[in-house]
């Protein structure tokens, strides 16, 4: 088997061939990308017969569809993938072929419903259900995407053999392909024991997709051929959960009150602004939400800093449910010019465990 990565960012095309049978396929390819792919191809003496796509993206729109108008080869993907252009429908845990080569399709959904990943004898294609080490797996707050499913999806790939390579879709910061023994020790998503601590751990991180990956999952639907069909920024690690955020927004630091100190302040009359970043329907259910709160969700704050504009040099302490997602906007905060942009510790779960009163419930 021929087995090579082609593309230099961080979208991950792999060209996979038969030697023997002189066949090749190519799993997620770029449209921006498709020309280069077929000189490769043809320098390599291959004839493409197919062309596969691991899910539907986000973060880029595929080459797939055009490569299929170009060439005449199939263009496979799940068999619950919505896009109407792909001629080969592949069921859940079905046989894949090219030439004498084989692998095993298994249905991995969870970062999207029409998630699939391929096993070799010996390597994995996880698509985006598994990346590298501390870079977990594709965020869950997709359209169509599910905590739960995804949790699934991983204790089918934990019962693979460990000596499987991994090779995800993605690769954002130059982690090398290894061993699914290492990502067993290395990666946190492999590390959640059961299904409802990994959806609270996924859901403590999320941030909420950007509006522009939105239009790349409607172009990608309607099987785009054109590379403005949507606008897409460069160099973004969008797929990864917190993937939207600039990378030193992490290395921000961060103080925290307690509910007991909140609580004292807003007796007294001098309490912070309140900025609540959960989604819309956490504001009434059984935590409620504090008092005069500005509600901007985690995912929309980056475009949205705009409306606190006023209140740069006075303190602001950020909600949440657990304090996560209130931590990544004080750094997003801080980092954008508030300097006094604090976490209230523990979230609402903290101030509820104290007793202290809440609206909207």
């Amino acid at each position: 088997m021929f087995f090579e990565q082609l593309n230099p960012g961080s979208c991950q095309t792999y060209l996979i061939a038969s030697e023997d049978a002189g066949e090749a396929v190519l799993v997620d390819p770029v449209l921006e990308r498709v020309t280069d792919y077929l000189q490769v191809i043809r320098e390599r003496g291959f004839s493409l017969v197919e062309v596969l796509d691991t899910h539907t993206h986000a973060d880029h729109i595929s080459g797939a569809a055009a490569l299929k108008d170009m060439t005449g080869c199939e263009y496979a993907m799940s068999e619950s993938a919505p896009a109407p252009c792909a001629s080969h429908r592949l069921p859940c845990e079905s046989d894949w072929r090219i030439g004498p080569i084989a692998a095993k399709v298994i249905y991995t959904p969870g970062h999207t419903q029409d998630s699939l990943s391929l096993v070799f004898p010996d390597r994995l294609l996880t698509g985006d259900a598994l990346f590298l080490d501390d870079a977990g797996g594709g965020r869950d707050d997709l359209p169509g995407g599910d905590a739960g499913d995804h949790w699934e999806s991983l204790q089918r790939i934990l019962a693979l053999p460990d000596h499987l390579v991994v090779y995800p879709a993605h690769e954002y910061r130059g982690r090398q392909p290894s061993a699914l023994r290492r990502q067993k020790q290395t990666n946190p998503h492999l590390a959640v024991p059961t299904k409802e601590a990994f959806v609270q751990y996924v859901e403590d991180l999320r941030l909420g997709p950007a509006d522009w990956m939105r239009d790349v999952l409607k172009a990608n639907y309607a099987c785009a051929q054109d590379p403005r069909a949507a606008w897409i920024p460069a160099d973004l690690p969008a797929c990864e959960i917190q993937g939207t955020l600039q990378h030193s927004v992490n290395d921000v630091e961060v103080s925290t009150t307690t509910a007991a100190e909140l609580r004292e302040r807003m007796a007294a009359g001098q309490a912070p602004i309140l900025v609540d970043v959960r989604e819309v329907d956490e504001l009434t259910a059984e935590l409620g939400h504090l008092p005069a709160i500005r509600h901007i969700p985690i995912g929309a704050l980056p475009q949205r800093l705009g409306e606190l504009d006023t209140d740069r040099d006075k303190e602001i302490v950020t909600v949440c449910r657990s304090g996560s997602r209130a931590h990544t906007a004080a750094q997003i905060l801080i980092q954008a010019g508030f300097p006094k942009a604090r976490v209230l510790a523990g979230g609402m779960i903290a101030w509820r465990e104290a007793g202290y009163p809440v609206e909207g419930r």
